[in-house]
């Protein structure tokens, strides 16, 4: 069997290996270019290595297109959104400050935890509405 043929199917198998350990579908497309030349090689003889390589990277750079513009677009969305967001999940409510917001930032308690709340200076007890997030701090406003 010729080096090149073998050289692509490697390629192509390392590049389905690194997406199952990094999986984000980049390494996948490419993997499904280094089979397209495999292909070519197999079946063709001759084909200079310049232009293995050449058809390789016009070829992943296609299919990575194909991807973001049918595929990416196209993934079902979510009737869930903001599941791994914790914090995201509070905006809208209104809970008490645990602690008044001194200096601008200020602690509530939402079921059994605490949570940094940044807004206006407010004593403690007062009902805030979540407005927004910040990372993990909740951006709060005054319940009118």
């Amino acid at each position: 069997m010729r080096w090149d043929v073998v050289a692509w199917a490697a390629i192509a198998l390392l590049l389905f290996a690194a997406e199952t350990l990094a999986p984000g579908a980049f390494m996948l497309w490419m993997g499904f270019a280094a089979v397209a030349v495999f292909l070519a090689v197999l079946f063709v003889s001759g084909i200079p290595l310049l232009v293995q390589i050449g058809a390789f990277v016009l070829l992943s750079f296609v299919s990575i297109q194909v991807y973001r513009k049918w595929f990416r677009q196209r993934a079902r969305q979510s009737d869930r959104p903001t599941l791994n967001k914790r914090a995201a999940q509070h905006v809208g409510r209104v809970v008490p400050l645990e602690q008044p917001i001194v200096a601008g930032r200020g602690r509530v308690k939402i079921g059994d935890a605490f949570w940094v709340v940044e807004g206006p200076d407010l004593a403690a007890g007062v009902p805030v509405r979540i407005l927004d997030t910040d990372g993990v701090v909740l951006k709060v406003d005054a319940q009118a």
